[in-house]
């Protein structure tokens, strides 16, 4: 056979783990004209896929991972869509040893970024290429066009390029939802990023659903039917079209109630978010929002303390929309829109600080292009978000944009109120009070950090610096003498102090 012609009675691609997500992807990229073998480690997974969704598909089992290895034509490419962490280490263990130089591993797991850049160096070593990919867009996204987050080794990705811009969402108005992302960890990064903002803006909405329900006193028809008006506006997406879902959908087991009454008030998490929030902190970059997110979840798992502390402790007098239902709804909306944007600003600067903290190379514009559709947080802020990129692509921080600008300025009275009835009624929204303080905090020139400074210098002789000159000072608060220890700052870029 001539060097790079395809061998016909080898698969195309490889798939293993077969659970939901590797299943349907499976199946996405055979339906696109592209052989396929899939293996996992519980045969009958690989039987039940083969002989039910796959049968008389271009699909190839396999019991072991090297006759999967057997199956492929070289260079192998080769998904795996494993549980991250050990797993992702086991099955690459298992695997490559019977791999070649120049063969491709992509690993579409919720994998940590670091993880991703430790094993794609081990597998440098032996000539095995690999990508970290992020997958967005669940059990259906996978199966019909899901969004691709692929970093890592740019080769790879350029093999591979066929195979994911034929699977990968494509919105009406723009590319395939798949990019090279950028270097190394980049793409599971990326998919850090934007599983913590999917974590603030469902608690956001979650938010927004208690106080139509609490302060508004409206029915569930009455809450989808707001969500459905949201749903026509600027928050247009599909976590505010899959909430309306959720609300009009009946408890299957008739006791006559929504569905959505009847689940227990306990938020499950896989971990994703809370890792936007340490990884954040290791940046230096806040990301108040999502954090307030991630504690919501846990405090809401905490349903026995919960059920305990609502018998001991006082809650306000009832209070309901001070302008009226009609203008309280509203306003709703515009909280929320402003609240998510914050959310975004968090991530987005996080996809900046790392860009120039790791090199990664991330292009935010097609960060959010790839967003677009196909993935949980897909809807019409991203292409804002893009245009904002495009057009200033330095911007610091989304908050300062001109068109974002405009929207808090036309919004942030309908916010403002919106929390503060909020406060009044006793109903928490932990995640849009941290998205207002956000913006409260980056908007002011001077904020009173300059006291926190003299206090840590009074109690540690942690120096401060001055408004007036340059240098770094330390006071004897008993007598107030001022003695300067460092003459300038570090050249070359802001002083950044514990």
């Amino acid at each position: 056979m001539a060097t790079g012609e395809m061998d016909s009675t080898k698969q195309a691609f490889g798939v293993i783990g077969l659970d939901v997500m590797g299943r349907n992807l499976a199946l996405n990229v055979e339906r696109h004209g592209f052989s396929v073998a899939v293996f996992n480690r519980t045969w009958a997974k690989t039987e039940e896929l083969v002989r039910g969704a796959g049968a008389g598909k271009n699909l190839r089992a396999a019991r072991t991972p090297a006759e999967l290895v057997s199956l492929l034509e070289t260079p192998r490419k080769i998904l795996l869509m494993v549980k991250a962490g050990a797993p992702v280490d086991a099955v690459l263990g298992e695997l490559t040893p019977h791999l070649q130089p120049g063969d491709i591993v992509i690993d579409g797991g919720n994998s940590l970024y670091l993880d991703t850049e430790r094993r794609m160096a081990e597998l440098a070593r032996t000539g095995i290429r690999f990508l970290g990919m992020g997958v967005s867009g669940g059990e259906e996204g996978a199966l019909w066009g899901p969004s691709l987050m692929p970093g890592g080794d740019q080769t790879a990705y350029q093999a591979v390029e066929p195979i994911l811009m034929a699977i990968a969402a494509k919105p009406p108005d723009d590319a395939p939802c798949v990019t090279w992302v950028g270097a190394r960890g980049a793409g599971h990064f990326v998919k850090m990023v934007h599983n913590g903002i999917e974590y603030a803006v469902m608690q956001m909405i979650a938010e927004t659903y208690d106080l139509l329900r609490h302060v508004a006193a409206l029915d569930n028809a009455a809450i989808k039917a707001a969500f459905e008006e949201y749903g026509r506006g600027e928050l247009r997406g599909f976590l505010i079209e899959i909430t309306a879902q959720v609300l009009g959908t009946p408890d299957p087991e008739g006791s006559g109630q929504s569905l959505v009454d009847v689940i227990l008030d306990a938020a499950e998490q896989k971990g994703t978010g809370k890792w936007t929030e340490q990884h954040a902190l290791d940046l230096g970059v806040p990301v108040p929002t999502i954090a307030a997110a991630v504690d919501a979840r846990m405090l809401s798992a905490l349903k026995g303390e919960r059920v305990a502390a609502s018998k001991l402790l006082t809650a306000p007098a009832r209070v309901g929309p001070p302008e009226g239902i009609e203008s309280f709804v509203a306003d709703l909306g515009h909280a929320l829109y402003c609240s998510t944007l914050c959310a975004y600003a968090q991530g987005m600067a996080m996809i900046i600080e790392a860009n120039r903290q790791y090199d990664y190379g991330i292009r935010p514009d097609e960060v959010a292009r790839i967003w677009k559709a196909g993935c949980i947080l897909r809807g019409a802020v991203l292409d804002e978000i893009k245009k904002t990129f495009q057009e200033e692509p330095q911007i610091a921080n989304l908050l300062i944009s001109e068109r974002f600008r405009a929207c808090f300025g036309l919004h942030q009275g309908a916010w403002r109120r919106t929390l503060r009835t909020a406060v009044l009624a006793g109903i928490a929204t932990p995640a849009q009070q941290a998205s207002l303080a956000y913006y409260d905090t980056y908007r002011r020139e001077r904020l009173p950090a300059n006291l926190i400074q003299a206090q840590r210098d009074l109690f540690g002789a942690h120096t401060y610096e001055r408004i007036d000159r340059p240098g770094s000072f330390h006071t004897d608060w008993s007598t107030g003498n001022e003695n300067e220890r460092i003459t300038t700052a570090p050249p070359g870029r802001p002083r950044r102090v514990a």
